[in-house]
């Protein structure tokens, strides 16, 4: 029971994210991170070298807004922190240098590194600053391991909550429209029994 417990705990917290990939001569790749409110992002990036094309690194929010730009990126480090829950995009672009000849099968290996939350936090310049000893450090981290659990307890409680919420007004919704299409239905029934009384009564039928 314990051991679920701590593997359950293990997926809630923040986790690196390391991924490599082949980027072509004239390319442009992007890949998306989702940060919640207040969390530090830091991030590692190496491109092999090469003498035949340029890259640029942008880092944007979704409202396009720039966080982080590096021309001609090779190897580097970023890290910033988002106001506002926010979906980031990592984009690289990749462009010929003018008057280089590039073959067709032409490419660049692209290695990036993401850390998040506590992972992302540098214990070493902490304990170095603060004049933290082994033990002390190892509560700080125990204190912003915990800090993160429950933080993270509680945006699923927050989702939970708003599934909750979508589901009734759904159902409320559905109930009305039942409601509005149950009426329509008997309007049109006693509408129809109207014109056929009044249909055959012209008839001489009845």
């Amino acid at each position: 029971m314990m051991a679920a417990n701590v593997v359950v705990l293990l997926c809630l917290l923040p986790a690196a994210l390391a991924i490599s990939f082949y980027l072509p001569a004239v390319s442009h790749k992007c890949l998306q991170e989702d940060v919640h409110k207040d969390v530090l992002v830091v991030g590692t990036y190496e491109l092999s070298t090469s003498e035949v094309t340029v890259v640029n690194l942008d880092i944007t929010d979704s409202r396009g807004h720039p966080v982080y730009h590096k021309e001609d990126a090779q190897k580097g480090k970023f890290a910033f922190t988002s106001d506002d829950y926010d979906v980031f995009n990592i984009c690289f672009d990749s462009g010929i240098i003018e008057g280089a000849e590039v073959p067709d099968d032409y490419h660049r290996y692209v290695t990036l590194t993401l850390k998040s939350g506590v992972d992302a936090k540098d214990y070493d310049k902490l304990s170095k600053v603060e004049k933290l000893k082994p033990m002390e450090l190892e509560l700080k981290k125990l204190e912003d391991l915990t800090e993160a659990t429950v933080q993270e307890f509680a945006r699923m409680k927050q989702r939970e909550q708003e599934h909750k919420d979508t589901n009734e007004s759904t159902n409320q919704r559905l109930l009305h429209f039942s409601i509005f299409s149950t009426i329509c239905l008997i309007a049109l029934a006693v509408l129809q029994v109207m014109y056929l009384k009044r249909y055959f009564k012209q008839k001489k039928l009845i």
